[in-house]
C-alpha cells in the first residue's frame, strides 16, 4: 500500500490522528530508491501510522495541514538531492526542470527546503510534537559547512531550522529508535546518529573548534573539517560538539550500519514502485523512469572521492545484501503490472563495489590515516569481483528478465587491479550487461588535478577501453563507453582542460559532452579547497577558478568541437579503434 497523503485514505484505514508525518521536498514515490519512503513503510511495519505530504505549498496552510498534526514527530527531508544543487547548475543559473515534479517543472521545491518546511510547520502548528530533519540536505549540513550558494560559512542546520533534532547519515535504525523513545516518553538524546541544541558540553566529546573561530579563521574551518570527517565510522567515532553562538550542537556518534538480514528486512517492504495517485495526476515524473525497475545491491563507496558526499552521508563502508534478497526482489519485479522485461540497474554508488570489503575496517573502522583506493589501492582490500559475477549470472536466468543492465557507474581501476575475476567480469558486464552505453567517470586526466580530487592516476582507464572494446566487438555489439568529466575543479586551469581536451581527442577519440562544471557540496574536502584556497592535506595555496565566467571557459575548451576521428556525444564515429 502507499502512505496516506489525503484524509481521505486516512479514513478508509480508520486513522484519526498519524503517529508521525512525513514531509519531502520531492513528489511520493513509493520505492527503495527513495530514502523517505523507506523510512515510512520501516516505521509502519513497526507499528505506527504514517502519513506523508510531498511538496508542500510554502505559501499556504492547504498541504502542510492536510493531515492534521502528528501524534509523535514530523519527520522532514529535502529530498533525494540538496534543494541548492536541486534548483541551481554550478554556474548558479536556475534549472527549469525538475525530475522528481510530477510534469517536469521546476516550481515545487523551495530553496533550502528543509528550513522552510520545518519554518512552514512551526508557522501553523504551535507548540508542535517534536520536528525531526532527515535526508541528504540535513545530513551534510549537520555541522558547520560552506554554503556555495551564499559564498559563506552558514551554521549547523538545526539552528537556521528550529527543529528539534536532526537524523544524520543512513538512518533507518535512528529512527526507529527515536520513534520508540517518544512513543515512550523517554528522552532520545542519548541516541547514536543524532544531533541536537544543548546549552552544555557533554562529557567526553571532542570539541571542534567553534562557529564564531571558523568564520574568522579558515585554518580553523581546515581543523574542524578533519575532525569532522575522521569522527563519521560507527565503529571508532567520538561524539563532537560545537559552540554556535552562545549555545552547542552536539552531535552523537553515528548509528551502527545496518546488518546484512538488516539490510535484507529493509528491501523485502512492500513497495508499489510507483507514483502515489494523488500526485500521479498532476503529470509525469520522469525520475520514476530510471528507479522503477531498478534494485539496490549494496550501500556505502570506500573510494572517497573529495568531491563526493557518498562517504559522509552513506558511510565509507560498503555493506551488501544477500544473492536470495536480490533474487526476490528481481522475481517481485516481473511480476509488476508495467514490468516489460528490463532492469535498469544493478548496483549502488559504485556498482562494483558489491561483495568485498577491509576486514580490518569492519572490525576496527574506516582508517583516519589512509584511503582504501587513493592514491593507490590498499592491500587489505580484497577486490574481487566473483560474488557480483556469480549474482548477475543468478539474475539472468529469472524467467520475464530479458535484459538485466548496470546503469551506476564502474570503478574501472578496480577492474583491472582484480586480476582473477576483473576481466571476467567485464566480459560479462559488455556482453549482457550494458545498455549501449557503459558508464565511468575518470573526471580528469591531469595527475595534479586528480590529486585533489582524490582519484586514481589515469593509467588503468585506457587498458579497461581496450578491453571493454575488445569484449563488445566480440559479443558483435557496437556499444561505447560514456566518460564523465568535472571543470573547475580546484587545483584545474584552463592549461589542465586544455590537457583534457587533448587526452580525450587522442586517446578517448571523443568529443566530450558529459561535462560538468564542479558543485561545491556540503561537508566534502573540495568544497573545503574551494573556499579555502588551500590544499587541506598540505595547506598549499591551490588555483581555484571562482568565477561563473572562468568555470564556463573551462567547460568550454573540452567541449567545444573538433574534426576527425572522434565520438560525439560519446557514440564514435570514425575508423574503430581498441
Amino acid at each position: 500500500m502507499f502512505l496516506p497523503a489525503t484524509k481521505l485514505e486516512m479514513e478508509k484505514l480508520g486513522w484519526l490522528q498519524c503517529d508521525v508525518i512525513l514531509i519531502t521536498g520531492d513528489v511520493y514515490i513509493d520505492c527503495p530508491q527513495i530514502g523517505i519512503s523507506i523510512i515510512g513503510k520501516l516505521l509502519l511495519k513497526q507499528g505506527y501510522k504514517v502519513g506523508i505530504i510531498a511538496q508542500p505549498d510554502p505559501n499556504s496552510d492547504l498541504d502542510i495541514s492536510r493531515l492534521g498534526e502528528p501524534r509523535l514527530f514530523w519527520g522532514v527531508s529535502g529530498g533525494c538531492v540538496d534543494s541548492m544543487v536541486a534548483n541551481y547548475t554550478a554556474l548558479k543559473k536556475f534549472r527549469r526542470h525538475d525530475d522528481y515534479t510530477p510534469g517536469g517543472l521546476n516550481n515545487r521545491r523551495p530553496d533550502r527546503a528543509v528550513i522552510v518546511y520545518s519554518n512552514l510547520i512551526r508557522r501553523y502548528f504551535k507548540n508542535t510534537a517534536p520536528i525531526i530533519l532527515g535526508g541528504i540536505e540535513a545530513s551534510l549540513r549537520r555541522i558547520t559547512h560552506y554554503d556555495y550558494w551564499s559564498d559563506k560559512l552558514r551554521r549547523p542546520i538545526l539552528f537556521d531550522a528550529k527543529a528539534d533534532y536532526l537524523v544524520y547519515g543512513m538512518a533507518e535504525k535512528t529512527i526507529v529508535k527515536l520513534a520508540e523513545s517518544l512513543r515512550s516518553d523517554k528522552s532520545p538524546m542519548t541516541l547514536r546518529g543524532i544531533s541536537f541544541i544543548a546549552d552544555s558540553v557533554p562529557n567526553n566529546y571532542r570539541v571542534l573548534p567553534a562557529y564564531q573561530s571558523v568564520i574568522r579563521d579558515k585554518k580553523a574551518f581546515i581543523s574542524m573539517f578533519h575532525e569532522f570527517y575522521q569522527n563519521s565510522d560507527p565503529l571508532n567515532a567520538s561524539g563532537l560538539v560545537q559552540k554556535i553562538d552562545t549555545r552547542y550542537l552536539v552531535q552523537n556518534p553515528p548509528d551502527f550500519y545496518l546488518s546484512q538480514k538488516e539490510l535484507d528486512d529493509i528491501y523485502a517492504l512492500d513497495f508499489e514502485r510507483a507514483v502515489h495517485p494523488f500526485y500521479a495526476r498532476q503529470g509525469r515524473v520522469k525520475a520514476l523512469e530510471t528507479i522503477q525497475f531498478s534494485i539496490n545491491s549494496h550501500r556505502g563507496c570506500y573510494g572517497e572521492c573529495n568531491f563526493c558526499s557518498i562517504g559522509v552521508h552513506e558511510g565509507r563502508t560498503v555493506r551488501w545484501r544477500s544473492h536470495d534478497s536480490i533474487i526476490q526482489e528481481a522475481k517481485r519485479l516481473t511480476s509488476h503490472p508495467d514490468f516489460r522485461g528490463i532492469i535498469t540497474d544493478v548496483g549502488g554508488p559504485t556498482a562494483n563495489m558489491y561483495g568485498f570489503e577491509c576486514q580490518k575496517k569492519l572490525k576496527s573502522g574506516a582508517c583516519t590515516d589512509k584511503r582504501c583506493l587513493y592514491p593507490e589501492k590498499c592491500p587489505q582490500l580484497p577486490v574481487h569481483h566473483d560474488r557480483q559475477i556469480r549474482l548477475l549470472q543468478e539474475l539472468r536466468k529469472i524467467p520475464g528478465i530479458k535484459h538485466l543492465f548496470i546503469g551506476s557507474g564502474i570503478r574501472y581501476d578496480l577492474v583491472i587491479t582484480d586480476k582473477k575475476y576483473g576481466l571476467k567480469y567485464l566480459q560479462n558486464v559488455a556482453r549482457y550487461h550494458t545498455s549501449g552505453q557503459l558508464k565511468i567517470a575518470p573526471e580528469h586526466s591531469k595527475k595534479a588535478v586528480l590529486e585533489k580530487m582524490g582519484k586514481p592516476a589515469i593509467d588503468s582507464l585506457l587498458e579497461f577501453k581496450r578491453q571493454f572494446d575488445r569484449f563488445s566487438e566480440s559479443a558483435g555489439k557496437r556499444q561505447f563507453l560514456t566518460y564523465y568529466f568535472i571543470a573547475a575543479h580546484p587545483g584545474c586551469s584552463e592549461k589542465d582542460m586544455r590537457a583534457l581536451k587533448d587526452f580525450a581527442s587522442r586517446e578517448l577519440h571523443i568529443n566530450p559532452e558529459q561535462v560538468q562544471v564542479f558543485t561545491p557540496l556540503p561537508s566534502t574536502y573540495s568544497a573545503l579547497m574551494y573556499y579555502t584556497g588551500v590544499d587541506p592535506f598540505t595547506l598549499e595555496k591551490l588555483t581555484v577558478e571562482k568565477t561563473i565566467r572562468g568555470k564556463a571557459a573551462q567547460k568550454s575548451i573540452l567541449t567545444s568541437k573538433m574534426p576527425g576521428n572522434f565520438q560525439k556525444g560519446n557514440i564514435r564515429y570514425g575508423k574503430r579503434t581498441t
